[in-house]
């Protein structure tokens, strides 16, 4: 009877511990997600002139970029490597197999949303500043994103 009660504490345990894993994919999915919204469909759409500017909007995408680069190194755990993820696009084994050069790539995503963050106080410093994000965002996909 205690052997049938450890089994399935054990069991129980590790069905936990992949759920936990799926989350943080889950997780990782809606913080890339709500990433391109604030880059793409709000800052650069108003650099671009297709949305008129907004500082309560710039303020609000900011935050979700600096949440972004807090989250980053979290959101590619060890433990999720080559699990399931979206149809459209998975992360690259490149992740976990170069774990410095993705660290340098999330510090400097992080460093030009803080620089960034600090210049934009109307559209002409939008339109001056928006591509240093743009372009950490693109490099890392380059090199970290799979299209499936």
């Amino acid at each position: 009877m205690k052997y049938a009660f450890l089994v399935a504490g054990v069991l129980a345990l590790g069905i936990g511990a992949v759920s936990a894993q799926q989350d943080i994919v889950k997780d990782r999915q809606a913080q890339m997600k709500a990433t391109g919204r604030a880059l793409g469909g709000t800052l650069s759409a108003m650099a671009k002139g297709d949305k008129p500017y907004d500082q309560a909007a710039v303020d609000a995408a900011f935050a979700t970029l600096t949440e972004t680069a807090t989250k980053l190194p979290a959101l590619f755990a060890d433990s999720t490597k080559g699990l399931k993820e979206g149809t459209e696009y998975s992360t690259s084994p490149k992740v976990w197999d170069d774990k410095a050069g993705f660290a340098a790539h999330v510090a400097d995503f992080s460093k030009a949303v803080s620089e960034t963050k600090g210049k934009v106080k109307d559209l002409d410093s939008l339109k001056a500043n928006v591509g240093a994000i743009g372009k950490q965002c693109g490099s890392c996909h380059e090199t970290y994103r799979l299209k499936s």
